[in-house]
């Protein structure tokens, strides 16, 4: 086989694992928003803009800042350095149709998610537990969320007023994805399978 047939033989292979990654990426995403268990979750905007994708908003959520104290396997890895680490918070549904954080660990958690129950995975940043005092901040990877072009800022000054959510989809592994959201019971854009 000579060079230029090796050559394009090479670049077929390599486009066909680039598609097949980008598969896999799509696949996975749209497995969790169409089999994961849906929970509402109460949001807090801030608006920026992309400049490929167009508006977006932020979403933070009350489930993203958590007390130490509620971290129940905490004192196992107090002293430690913890480079970003995964933290499993169980998120319980409230009398408002809300889920909020019940409990949560940096291992695995001792018993499975109840009926009324989700367990849900994100991230902790680096930081050293021995010195910190009070709340850890915890990303779930649903924090954006695109919107039409010009919608970005409305919804950030109608956020400021009234209560919004989030429909998200968690799967049996943790992983979280916004189905849509939400302007007290409307919906307002809804997150496309594909």
């Amino acid at each position: 086989m000579n060079n230029g047939k090796k050559l394009v033989l090479s670049a077929l292979l390599l486009a066909l694992v680039q598609v097949g990654f980008l598969g896999w990426m799509i696949v996975g995403r749209a497995a969790v928003l169409r089999d994961g268990r849906e929970v509402l979750l109460k949001v807090e905007p801030v608006d920026p803009r992309d400049l490929l994708r167009g508006d977006y908003v932020i979403l933070n959520y009350d489930i993203s800042r958590l007390p130490l104290s509620m971290i129940a396997d905490i004192g196992e890895v107090r002293h430690d350095l913890v480079p970003t680490h995964s933290v499993t918070v169980r998120l319980r549904r409230e009398e408002d149709g809300y889920w909020r954080a019940g409990g949560a660990w940096l291992k695995t958690p001792p018993n499975p998610a109840g009926a009324d129950e989700v367990d849900i995975v994100g991230q902790v940043p680096s930081l050293n537990l021995a010195h910190v005092d009070g709340e850890v901040r915890v990303t779930y990877g649903i924090e954006r969320f695109y919107v039409p072009e010009g919608e970005g800022r409305a919804i950030e000054r109608d956020m400021r007023v009234r209560p919004f959510g989030v429909r998200a989809a968690v799967s049996s592994s943790g992983t979280a994805q916004v189905k849509a959201l939400m302007d007290g019971e409307n919906m307002l854009f809804e997150e496309p399978l594909y």
